[in-house]
């Protein structure tokens, strides 16, 4: 990056058509905005900027780093600079090529990207290139370190301690919202993007998918850490949640789909341990549908979802059907659905618009999702699930959207329309309720408890709702409990009657799957 002269870029248009100057210590030069005096700035035009290599990032959270910024481009291709304008929470990001930086903003509009579990923003900047003043040292050492890292090299001693880089090559994986397979191979496809993955263990412990996975150097490890954590594999699920290991080397016995060690691939299976098996292999890393195979060094959205959640034998394939947000769903208890029971049920899994029960079938219903990955998730979640003592069936529905009733024309109310709820739990982005969707479970998760609500109160609640409570346990707080019913059906139950329930003083509760047990 030596010798970048300093130089003012000239007008921008479109949404990055900000006046932007410097932050006190960015030591960056500003860049006049040509266009700030005139009425253009007062209207913003938001016009879509042609595809460009430099890209302009917007709401970052506060304390974002450039390190983080830059980790947002790296599994794409080489970042070759990076100008943070701190007192907006924006940031220009220029990459290597247009190119990659088309494949990056490709992958993020299907993928909301996260700083520190804050959804920023990324689009086309009209500046073709980044001129920032060469005097800004640390941003040009975290460069030179990325750069090195991207080409194997090994970085110098300034270079890892702008890095500050980890002493160990050993990362502790844990994935959160595992709702579909998550195998070794996947993990090693991923992570392989980073550095050479030497050895991989996988387990499971306190009823949670971890692994230990070992690249070559630890500045690999760093960088893995750093572009990875927090990510989704898979759209709203397998969150990746990565810390360094304490141990600094790992010791494989058997190579099988539990521990692999890529160096020594004439370890036995163990003992009746399968090896895995090489048509599975071959479909994971193969397939350019499947599992990340379409982006190089991105985690791959819905369609690998898809075919994990096939894999598991969940759902069929959706594919085909396009990408409708609408459900049907068959086999319903007609004497006791109600859209408002399905809006309850469904809004688990994603913010329900508008439900029908079919005027001629009244055990089918059209439910509309916000979008087709909702669909997906309340699919492979309620699919074959008991409510009203019937097994249910949920597939994509080839509408693509549910039509309401035409003016003054009565449909007995089997029609209506929540686009404007007050209860859609995923309206706000980076909302808690993105990491807290589970499978119905006979467990179920209660807040916004007032203060003088006992647990016999509770219990008798949800007693009262047809069911046999199990065990009860109020958090630290007794603002949230867990509370167990004898079945999955009966939470279900429990679930659709009681969420929302108004606990007095205008206090409405709250009630989900737990992953927990009592």
């Amino acid at each position: 990056m030596d010798g970048i002269s300093d130089v003012a870029v000239g007008v921008k248009r479109g949404s990055d058509e900000l006046s932007m100057y410097n932050s006190p210590n960015s030591g960056m030069s500003s860049i006049s905005d040509g266009a700030s005096n005139g009425s253009d700035s007062k209207k913003l035009r938001v016009e879509e900027a042609p595809p460009s290599r430099v890209l302009h990032i917007r709401k970052l959270p506060n304390e974002a780093s450039e390190t983080e910024v830059i980790a947002l481009g790296l599994p794409f291709g080489k970042v070759t600079n990076i100008l943070t304008l701190k007192g907006k929470n924006q940031a220009f990001l220029e990459m290597g090529t247009e190119e990659t930086a088309i494949t990056m903003v490709n992958y993020y509009t299907t993928v909301t990207p996260h700083i520190r579990n804050v959804p920023v923003f990324i689009q086309y900047s009209n500046h073709k290139e980044l001129k920032t003043d060469a005097g800004n040292q640390r941003t040009q050492a975290v460069l030179q370190a990325v750069s090195a890292v991207q080409s194997g090299g090994s970085p110098s001693s300034d270079v890892q301690e702008a890095l500050a880089a980890a002493s160990s090559p050993v990362l502790r994986i844990i994935i959160d919202n595992m709702f579909y397979p998550v195998t070794l191979d996947v993990l090693q496809q991923i992570f392989s993007k980073f550095g050479t993955v030497m050895k991989i263990i996988t387990f499971t412990k306190n009823n949670q998918f971890q692994a230990l996975l070992q690249f070559s150097d630890p500045v690999n490890a760093q960088q893995a850490k750093l572009a990875l954590d927090g990510q989704n594999i898979y759209n709203s699920c397998c969150t990746l949640r990565i810390d360094f290991s304490k141990l600094v080397s790992l010791n494989v016995k058997y190579n099988n789909d539990k521990s692999r060690d890529y160096t020594r691939p004439e370890l036995p299976a163990g003992d009746g341990q399968p090896s895995i098996d090489p048509s599975v292999a071959a479909a994971f890393t193969k397939d350019s549908n499947s599992l990340l195979g379409k982006i190089p060094g991105a985690l791959n959205p819905l369609s690998a979802a898809a075919a994990a959640a096939a894999a598991a034998g969940r759902v069929a394939l959706a594919g085909q059907a396009g990408s409708s947000g609408v459900l049907l769903v068959s086999n319903l208890n007609e004497e006791m659905v109600t859209p408002q029971s399905l809006f309850t049920l469904f809004g688990v899994y994603g913010d329900v618009q508008r439900v029908k029960i079919l005027y001629n079938k009244k055990d089918s219903a059209l439910i509309q999702m916000s979008d087709a990955n909702q669909a997906q998730l309340a699919m492979s979640h309620l699919n074959g699930q008991k409510m009203y003592g019937k097994i249910i069936r949920v597939t994509l529905s080839k509408h693509q959207t549910v039509a309401l009733p035409r003016d003054g024309l009565d449909d007995q109310g089997l029609t209506k329309d929540y686009a404007n709820s007050p209860l859609h739990r995923f309206k706000k982005p980076g909302s808690k309720n993105f990491q807290n969707i589970f499978p119905p479970s006979a467990t179920l998760h209660l807040s916004n408890v007032p203060q003088d609500v006992t647990e016999d109160d509770l219990r008798l609640l949800f007693s009262n709702a047809g069911g046999t409570v199990k065990a009860f346990k109020f958090f630290q707080d007794r603002k949230m409990a867990l509370i167990q019913m004898s079945t999955v059906e009966e939470a279900i139950q429990a679930l659709i009657d009681l969420h929302n329930y108004n606990m007095g003083g205008n206090q409405h509760l709250r009630v989900s799957f737990s992953k927990s047990t009592i």
